[in-house]
């Protein structure tokens, strides 16, 4: 994803400056250490389910204050450094844009992607 060009894009949308103060971002990427013991990684298999993961974005998009929400998970064999999944969360302020960009990004985590680290 091109963060830039995404939030031009939302930018250039007619009812942008009437409902959104603030974006946040989420740009997650493949650590080369594993979270359990730090262990060296040195790929990550990824499986998203792009469905639930659209199911998730439908249901944050009613929260109160919300504008958009886009998001774009990768698949397949990375590796450290490389992207994993970007969030993007615009709305009216930060009291509503935080907390959702927070449980949607936990609930994609532990809901709508399998991941298998693979070691040297």
């Amino acid at each position: 994803m091109d963060i830039t060009k995404t939030i031009q894009e939302l930018k250039k949308r007619p009812e942008f400056t009437e409902n959104v103060g603030m974006i946040l971002i989420h740009n997650g990427v493949v650590r080369n250490w594993s979270r359990q013991d730090r262990a060296k990684v040195t790929a990550l298999e990824v499986n998203p389910n792009y469905e639930k993961i659209e199911n998730l974005r439908q249901e944050y998009l009613k929260k109160p204050g919300i504008f958009d929400i886009v998001i774009e998970a990768h698949s397949g064999t990375l590796h450290p450094g490389d992207d994993l999944l970007f969030i993007v969360v615009a709305g009216d302020i930060r009291e509503n844009i935080k907390p959702v960009l927070a449980e949607l990004l936990d609930r994609i985590k532990s809901e709508a992607v399998r991941k298998r680290e693979i070691f040297s």
